[in-house]
């Protein structure tokens, strides 16, 4: 069944809003939704869809829309929606339009200049050419052009994963598991997660098997005191709070009330009641000074690029330029050593990003113990085998969507050591 003809409208007025690149897509989107309740599920799923196909495709489809008549951004529109839901289920297009489409269509992508098939911005493409070479940096792109699996994480203080997966069958959703987090679960299409029993009840919480991983070589314990510094919407605390069954303190900090506010509704499902959300003004917060010397284990989920994520937030790209990454460093920095005050002598830090940019990387863990001689780097091969998560990795945690089928995802495992 064809589309209204008003979707295609609708869609060209969110893309003029995100390409305007003053805010996230998603919370543009979101809003938009909002403000026009009247679109039913089919018309949304459609409109966002064609965005991020947009997004995702942005120099190649400007390349596409050189051709072609009427206005560019309706041109940009239609390739979008044509991507997301096929040109016959578009309604109301012009005979021209629908040969026009239909002959983009037939391209072959590989044909097309590298940057048009990378589809990053110059910048960044040029920067993992130089360290990774064209053929590899074509291929990381073309996974983070497309769009991203839904990993779930099961609560292990309620279900088993096996029990998990038989019970999602049942709906009937298709899924496996995932093969590197314990506790993941891969979901082949996108169900509507919130009407299941299942997640009303707390038993499953949406999370890249990544984000998992980095929660995981934490190796939290029972009765622990745990802090884990960038909390944001919770989701690595949810597992953290898991992983110590329910006991010990961990303290949930970020600057965002907002942000930190998700994870109230997300707390209540869990049935946890060992995690403290709280707010703080910055780094050097009064309320993280007082924890000084006296936590177990602390994750710093560290403020970045986010091009780790460009599957799912494929306007990242656009929205990031070399400058903000120099902006962005100085926070690593700055939030990476506060948060090592917070340890006890033995105590295990991670610092974790979601971006595949070395300077935001290694260049960061390598600056941190230049200046940190009271810690210690643990290779993350040791960390992975003491968690028996069948990875091989070395100092570092590098897990990427062309080789990991998870986002983008950098850890660092520092000790502070032991005073002799």
């Amino acid at each position: 069944m064809r589309l209204h003809p008003a979707v295609v409208g609708a869609a060209e007025e969110v893309l003029r809003e995100v390409l305007r690149f003053t805010g996230p897509a998603d919370v543009i989107i979101s809003r938009y939704f909002r403000e026009h309740p009247k679109l039913g599920s089919r018309e949304r799923n459609a409109i966002a869809e064609g965005v991020y196909a947009v997004l995702r495709n942005k120099l190649a489809y400007a390349s596409f829309a050189e051709s072609g008549h009427g206005p560019a951004m309706r041109r940009l529109t239609l390739l979008g929606l044509a991507d997301a839901v096929g040109v016959d289920n578009l309604g109301s297009l012009s005979a021209e339009e629908t040969e026009w489409l239909q002959r983009i269509a037939q391209i072959d992508r590989n044909s097309l200049p590298v940057t048009l098939r990378a589809n990053l911005p110059q910048w960044l493409f040029d920067k993992l050419v130089e360290r990774d070479g064209e053929a590899a940096t074509l291929e990381l792109a073309e996974a983070l052009n497309r769009p991203a699996p839904l990993d779930l994480r099961v609560n292990a203080l309620k279900w088993k994963r096996e029990d998990v997966i038989a019970e999602l069958s049942k709906a009937p959703i298709l899924c496996e598991p995932t093969p590197y987090a314990p506790l993941g679960i891969r979901v082949m299409k996108k169900p509507a997660l919130q009407n299941l029993p299942l997640f009303k009840e707390g038993a499953i919480e949406v999370q890249d098997e990544g984000s998992q991983l980095l929660a995981q070589i934490l190796g939290a314990k029972r009765g622990e005191m745990v802090v884990d510094f960038c909390a944001g919407a919770g989701g690595k605390t949810l597992a953290l709070g898991a992983a110590m069954r329910n006991t010990g303190r961990l303290y949930a900090f970020d600057v965002s009330e907002k942000r930190l506010s998700k994870l109230k509704p997300r707390l209540a499902r869990s049935g946890l009641s060992n995690v403290h959300p709280v707010v703080i003004a910055h780094e050097n917060d009064a309320k993280v000074k007082r924890l000084v010397s006296k936590i177990d284990r602390v994750l710093v989920d560290a403020p970045c690029s986010g091009l780790g994520t460009l599957r799912r937030n494929p306007d990242m790209k656009w929205r990031q330029t070399p400058e903000s990454i120099v902006e962005l460093n100085a926070k690593q920095v700055s939030i990476l050593a506060s948060a090592a005050r917070l340890l006890k002598p033995g105590g295990r830090l991670v610092y974790a990003t979601c971006s595949l940019l070395d300077e935001e990387n290694e260049a960061v863990a390598q600056q941190f113990l230049a200046t940190h001689e009271g810690f210690e780097l643990v290779p993350m091969k040791d960390i992975l085998e003491e968690q028996k998560v069948a990875l091989e990795m070395q100092d570092y945690l590098k897990l990427s969507p062309h080789i990991h089928h998870t986002d983008g995802f950098f850890a660092a495992v520092f000790q502070r050591k032991k005073v002799a």
